[in-house]
């Protein structure tokens, strides 16, 4: 059951309130300078212009992982969801050259980051702490914040092949009046 996103951008455009990345740095607790996820603008002032967010897309074949030197980078099997091991991480930057998307950051300052550590989503799987102070089981969220808070609906987060059917009927009714090019899948 991989966990994934998807940017619906034409059927819920981002109206870059930026909603998505307060409830990120807040709730992860996101060092200064790095963003986990980060709203961008495409097209600019031009046709076509919109507003995207971004995060890891926690790839089924990541080329972060790949090209880690040191195995910091590994993939739950439960759910797909990508992690870093920062007491493992030599903050390289490798992962950061490797990703299409930008995911891996490093806080500002110093060679690759103050304290050298990649930092990226994590589907809000972490910081997690299972139990409360009582000792009582915590139910956590099934979506990563970012996803919740969204006013327009534009991140959907969830199981692959649920997105991957939601989008087929999507796509199906986007065919049905001539306008399948507007589909913007993005996971």
């Amino acid at each position: 059951m991989p966990l994934k996103f998807l940017a619906d951008v034409y059927r819920s455009p981002c109206i870059k309130c930026r909603g998505c990345e307060a409830i990120c740095r807040n709730y992860n607790q996101v060092p200064e300078g790095v963003y986990r996820i980060k709203v961008v603008t495409i097209n600019e002032g031009k046709p076509g212009q919109m507003n995207i967010p971004l995060q890891c897309l926690h790839c089924n074949d990541p080329p972060c992982m790949k090209v880690c030197p040191v195995n910091a980078i590994w993939k739950r099997e439960e759910d797909g969801i990508v992690l870093v091991k920062k007491d493992i991480c030599i903050g390289c930057g490798y992962c950061a050259s490797a990703c299409p998307f930008g995911a891996p950051q490093f806080r500002k300052g110093g060679v690759m980051g103050l304290d050298g550590k990649m930092d990226k989503c994590t589907y809000c799987v972490q910081p997690y702490d299972p139990k409360d102070e009582k000792g009582k089981e915590i139910v956590r969220e099934p979506k990563p914040r970012c996803a919740i808070v969204c006013p327009t609906g534009t991140i959907v987060a969830g199981e692959q092949k649920d997105i991957v059917e939601m989008m087929r009927k999507r796509a199906a009714e986007k065919m049905a009046i001539g306008e399948l090019e507007r589909i913007f899948l993005f996971f």
